[in-house]
């Protein structure tokens, strides 16, 4: 290599250098930008619960005759149903619905006069639902113990099931979220203060999903608890909030 000719190389050199340097300094302030800006905003979950009482309950019970004909079975059905009518009316129980009757056929096998086994029918069984709607959450579930009177007037009367409902969970749920993002900003503002900064306002909310379980109980699923078996509820409502810094 000649002497005329290293100069000419050192500048090159040089000039490669400069460039990466400013390259990696490009990529360093674009980096330091890129983290200054995400962290004017924070990302928090905030929650709320409130325990309600059931406003609504709804009791089902069944009761079925039998007997040879289809016309007698009716007509046993009609005198039963007038005797659980009047149960229910004097226990002030009056809202009540009664549900389609499911007729089934009473059928035995026996051999026929050639020896082969066949299927007779040998009477018909009807079975009538009744449901009960009521405000009356105290009440109307002890109609399941008190349908053994009917008993002595020869009528089983079985409770099939017994719901507890919220009807104002849609009023709750509104009321809820906004506490719940009262709760989000709280937990923000408790975070942001570790980093010598502070909440400026919400950018963004998301409301989660509504969680109604038995008194007291944190159960959660995907789709949502609806708990019907208890008197008493918990509701739990969760937010995801967006909050910028300053």
């Amino acid at each position: 290599m000649t002497t005329s000719s290293r100069p000419h190389l050192f500048g090159l050199l040089a000039g490669l250098f400069l460039a990466a340097g400013l390259a990696f300094s490009s990529l360093i302030m674009a980096r330091t930008w890129v983290h200054l800006h995400e962290s004017q905003l924070i990302d928090v979950t905030g929650s709320a619960r409130k325990n309600v009482r059931s406003d609504l309950v709804i009791w089902r019970a069944r009761f079925a005759v039998e007997a040879d004909t289809l016309l007698a079975a009716n007509d046993r059905l009609k005198a039963d149903l007038a005797k659980v009518e009047r149960f229910l009316r004097a226990k002030n129980a009056e809202n009540f619905e009664l549900l389609p009757v499911q007729i089934r056929e009473i059928t035995t096998r026996a051999k026929n006069d050639d020896e082969e086994t066949v299927t007779r029918r040998i009477g018909y069984q009807l079975t009538q639902a009744v449901e009960v709607r009521s405000t009356d959450v105290e009440a109307t579930p002890r109609l399941s113990r008190e349908a053994a009177q009917l008993l002595e007037q020869d009528v089983a009367l079985v409770a099939e099931s017994t719901q507890f409902l919220y009807t104002k969970a849609g009023q709750a749920k509104v009321e809820m979220m906004a506490e719940a993002t009262k709760d989000a900003r709280s937990r923000a503002e408790q975070i942001a203060t570790q980093g010598n900064r502070g909440v400026k306002e919400l950018r963004s909310a998301r409301m989660g999903i509504i969680q109604i379980n038995p008194l007291y109980s944190t159960a959660t699923s995907w789709e949502g608890n609806n708990d019907a078996t208890s008197l008493e509820k918990t509701i739990t409502a969760t937010v995801s909030a967006t909050f910028s810094l300053k």
